[in-house]
């Protein structure tokens, strides 16, 4: 009987709380097809800034207080931390005086965050601070991602690199689908 209330019990609660529904805003924008887990954290909101079609799953980590963008069709899957400061080579160097340090901490990291359209994060992926994801591009699980990565990029390892352009997959799926070319070509073509 018990195993039978308990199941019960977690199916109630994953209804009620942890439903991810449509519509969400960003900067005071409307955006009816960005989906947002309940499950994710997000520290400074304020300063996250959303496209539609966005989709944040669930047991994300994003720390927004240097910035962040998420261009339209991004998708962070789940396990993956965005951060935009990076603090614990400044608290080792600083020890207890951390806290009260005034001025510009020796050994702080930060800067914004920028992921461009219709690109994805795999699960379990630290994208970290002065980032910056051309349109197009997908990391790869487990990931560790710095820096300035062009269009189109396939990120793999620790650190990430680029071991692959999105593209050629993509034309293997447009190649069986020609009716999707159209879609694909409105975002993924450089503009005139």
């Amino acid at each position: 009987m018990r195993a039978w209330f308990n199941r019960l019990r977690r199916r109630i609660v994953r209804a009620l709380l942890y439903r991810v529904v449509f519509g969400e805003r960003s900067q005071g924008r409307s955006l009816p097809h960005t989906r947002i887990s309940p499950a994710a954290c997000i520290e400074h909101e304020e300063r996250l800034r959303l496209g539609d079609h966005v989709f944040i799953g669930p047991f994300n980590f994003i720390e927004a207080s240097g910035g962040i963008t998420l261009e339209e069709g991004v998708q962070v899957s789940s396990h993956v931390s965005i951060v935009t400061h990076s603090s614990h080579r400044a608290m080792r160097l600083l020890g207890k005086r951390f806290v009260a340090w005034e001025g510009t901490r020796p050994g702080w990291i930060g800067g914004p965050v920028h992921v461009g359209a219709w690109s994805f994060i795999g699960p379990h992926s630290l994208i970290e601070a002065n980032t910056r994801l051309g349109r197009g591009t997908i990391v790869c699980a487990g990931s560790f991602v710095r820096g300035d990565f062009p269009d189109f990029a396939v990120l793999d390892g620790h650190p990430a690199r680029v071991v692959g352009d999105s593209r050629r997959a993509d034309e293997k799926w447009l190649a069986r689908h020609p009716e999707l070319r159209a879609h694909y070509d409105a975002w993924a073509k450089p503009p005139p």
